[in-house]
């Protein structure tokens, strides 16, 4: 799981949260490919998983996406450094690109876990559960083979993005 540094910078940015012992069973449950489903779009991951009982558990997890004046700072500087642009078409997240959502003052990873708004089906009372955990680490998993994903969960997707900037998306 999580070859690529910026899928490496999503599970530290999770593991930075504190939260020990649920987010190492959520790894347990996506190493054991308990997570059936993962839908990305603007500022929602859903998923189903998996758990004890016969029917799989809804998970749902919230991010804010950048505002306007964000999206405007975010596309300006993408626009100067094309070369960030150029290295999420070669399929890679350029370092830098932590470092522009910075600058915004919109965060390409949250922060801190008060930054999430999360919900499982699950019986558990604990947020997270292993459940919500799994799908995250998932995520992370996820944004190996296609780093346009953490984009999308900001907000826009690849085409929203390169036409912002000026580019076709094809």
């Amino acid at each position: 799981m999580a070859e690529s540094w910026w899928s490496h910078r999503f599970v530290d940015v999770l593991e930075s949260y504190g939260l020990g012992a649920r987010m190492q069973r959520g790894r347990r449950y996506a190493r054991a490919g308990q997570v059936m489903s993962l839908d990305i779009s603007s500022g929602l991951m859903a998923a189903q998983v998996q758990g004890s009982r016969r029917t799989p558990y809804l998970v749902t997890i919230k991010v804010a996406t950048p505002t306007t004046r964000q999206w405007r700072a975010v596309d300006a500087a993408l626009r100067e450094r094309i070369g960030l642009a150029a290295g999420l078409l070669a399929g890679e997240v350029p370092m830098e690109l932590e470092e522009v959502f910075d600058q915004a003052k919109a965060p390409l990873f949250p922060a801190r876990w008060k930054d999430l708004t999360t919900r499982c089906t699950c019986p558990d009372p604990a947020n997270p559960c292993k459940h919500i955990a799994a799908v995250l680490y998932v995520f992370a998993d996820q944004l190996d083979a296609d780093p346009w994903l953490v984009l999308q969960w900001r907000g826009r997707t690849r085409e929203e993005v390169l036409e912002q900037i000026g580019l076709s998306a094809t």
